[in-house]
């Protein structure tokens, strides 16, 4: 079974690598989740990513809360994650679909996942991207797509959706993207490797 036949997700974020290994050990020691990912992410922070049926992921989570509270930056338990969100963690790209681009940044992984996750449920929208922790400070974002007044629905049901307030850094709505920029954002959000594409 891979991440996308999973109907839920829970992940944890630490600002402690032995608390969260500590606290990963926990969550698979409690429930028999299907798929479990943990690793390091800028900068210096922990996550951990369990998948499965909604019980076993809730019990894990539990765990996982248990074990680690001391650095826990943020937590998100999607019992009913939309598929476009795993499609994005996997690294898919998604294309754009309307005339505007709706943009969340936030300053941890947890908030922007939960936040594409209901802007997707909010909105008739495309997910674009989302990009994690790594290369980036440690901070999440997450581009929408599609007619302007359904990515502003989409960011704004993001928006609301965030637990913490403070972990927001930025929400915008671009009416009329333009295809330059797009060009850029669907070719690779990282400048060098921009530049790399271009000049062979």
């Amino acid at each position: 079974m891979t991440l996308a036949d999973q109907p839920a997700i829970a992940l944890l974020e630490f600002g402690s690598i032995a608390f969260g290994v500590r606290a990963g050990d926990a969550m698979v020691k409690r429930a028999p989740v299907e798929i479990a990912y943990a690793g390091t992410v800028h900068p210096g922070n922990y996550l951990i990513l369990v998948a499965g049926d909604v019980a076993c992921v809730d019990e894990a989570y539990q765990a996982g809360l248990e074990a680690g509270t001391e650095t826990l930056l943020d937590r998100l338990f999607l019992p009913a994650v939309h598929p476009e969100v795993i499609r994005a963690l996997l690294g898919r790209r998604g294309a754009r679909s309307g005339e505007a681009l709706g943009m969340i940044e936030t300053r941890t992984v947890a908030a922007i996942i939960g936040a594409a996750d209901c802007g997707l449920k909010g909105a008739e929208v495309s997910l674009v991207e989302i990009r994690l922790a790594d290369r980036i400070g440690g901070k999440g974002y997450c581009a929408f797509s599609g007619p302007l007044a359904e990515v502003e629905a989409a960011v704004e049901a993001a928006v609301e959706r965030l637990a913490s307030p403070e972990t927001l850094i930025a929400d915008v709505v671009i009416p009329q993207f333009h295809d330059e920029m797009l060009a850029n954002i669907e070719a690779s959000s990282e400048f060098w490797t921009r530049l790399k594409q271009e000049v062979g």
